[in-house]
């Protein structure tokens, strides 16, 4: 098992030890601030999304009807198929509880790491486009390649990283190349743009837990790009000048009335520690610093691969696509892998097993909206009232008539994808 230490973003057969990666990089559990939410969406009641970084300011932003932002991205190696719909869905869901959405096709690094043409980047890269906006997404979107101003924040971030905290995160070697290390730079410049192109705001990044290294990075160079450090002292809040530009340290005491200066920091009293940052936060872009606030993250886990294992577009029997003939979707779906007894007499005696049944997921993750419904799936199948054949067939009718609906909905919002 590769552990946390050794986390490939890139990788399409590493195993995740989750408790591990959690107790070393302090993700948390979601659960306990599901009760900040107005609703809670079913990828969350259901624990797919099982851990976060700092969630709770946009859960508080969400309940409170305050300004955030959520960004995702997608590399666009292959066509889109089943396993890239759960960060879809969580992003419309995010957008639709009053985020700004942001969508970045990483086609460089798809070049990059991949080694395709810009060409198929280009055409994969559509595909995405139109899957997220049958999925209801009306946000913005980009490429990569053609935004200059991504470039720029860039080569900006990549002043705040060198080559062994390359190597310490993602176990770069030698033979590396530049071109990869610049594609890891662009994906931090990406998580930090929605906060350039529509103002600081905290920002959610939807991604699977292998994707964890680019947000750890993220979180300590958006932090390194600060100009002044703000702390809670308990009796007073004090504003340290980190990067600040000669003068920074008066703008800040002439911003906060009554504050008392001293070389190098400002100490304030009878004010609280977010008012103070927000006014320490518009000091900073006053004297043309960013502002940002450090970007958050919840983490899913991944949807096994129909035929077992982890999902992947090099591994066709996995996954289907959202444009497959309806004869290979179907025999996929028979011939997934399921928790089932070797025998009929055994599976009626003993029952099946959900939690080692792809199809019990597949309903789990997206074919099976109504949660009394899926508990009835799951009834049936430990109680082995329902034989596992029986059980693909129903399931298989429910993935052809979703993909129906879907191929009409991508028809009609192929010309926005056109359009970016």
């Amino acid at each position: 098992m590769i552990m946390p230490e050794a986390l490939n973003p890139w990788s399409s057969s590493q195993a995740i030890d989750t408790r591990r990666l959690f107790e070393n990089f302090g993700i948390e559990p979601i659960d306990p601030l599901l009760d900040l939410l107005p609703e809670v969406p079913g990828f969350m009641r259901r624990g797919i999304i099982v851990g976060h970084r700092d969630y709770r300011p946009i859960a508080l932003a969400i309940r409170d009807h305050r300004p955030f932002h959520v960004l995702t991205g997608f590399m666009p190696s292959g066509h889109p198929h089943l396993g890239h719909l759960l960060v879809m869905r969580e992003v419309v869901w995010h957008v639709s509880q009053g985020g700004r959405g942001m969508i970045t096709i990483a086609d460089r690094e798809a070049h990059a790491v991949r080694g395709l043409s810009w060409e198929d980047c280009d055409r994969f890269g559509r595909e995405y486009l139109t899957v997220l906006f049958a999925l209801g997404y009306r946000g913005e979107a980009y490429f990569q390649s053609k935004n200059n101003a991504l470039k720029d924040l860039a080569f900006e971030a990549a002043t705040r990283v060198n080559f062994s905290e390359l190597q310490a995160i993602y176990g770069f070697e030698s033979e590396t190349t530049l071109a990869h290390a610049m594609s890891v730079i662009t994906q931090v410049a990406d998580i930090l743009y929605p906060q350039v192109a529509g103002g600081p705001a905290p920002t959610i990044v939807p991604v699977g837990i292998d994707q964890d290294p680019h947000i750890r990075l993220t979180r300590d160079v958006a932090n390194g790009l600060r100009y002044f450090l703000v702390e809670d002292r308990g009796d007073h809040i004090s504003v340290r000048a980190k990067n600040a530009p000669e003068g920074g340290i008066r703008a800040v005491t002439q911003a906060l009335p009554g504050s008392q200066a001293y070389e190098g920091h400002v100490d304030v009293r009878g004010m609280t520690y977010g008012a103070v940052s927000e006014i320490v936060r518009e000091v900073e872009r006053d004297l043309g610093g960013f502002g940002f606030f450090t970007p958050s993250a919840t983490y899913h886990t991944f949807m096994p691969g129909l035929i077992g294992g982890k999902m992947s577009s090099s591994i066709p029997d996995s996954s289907f696509g959202f444009s497959e003939p309806v004869a290979s979707v179907r025999k996929k779906v028979m011939r997934a892998v399921t928790g089932g007894r070797t025998t009929l007499e055994e599976q009626q005696r003993l029952g099946g097993d959900p939690d080692r049944c792809t199809v019990y997921e597949l309903n789990r993750f997206h074919m099976c909206d109504s949660d009394s419904g899926l508990a009835e799936i799951r009834q049936k199948c430990l109680a082995g009232e329902i034989t596992c054949g029986a059980c693909k067939k129903e399931t298989a009718e429910r993935v052809l008539a979703f993909l129906a609906e879907f191929k009409e909905r991508m028809d009609e919002v192929e010309h926005l994808a056109d359009e970016v």
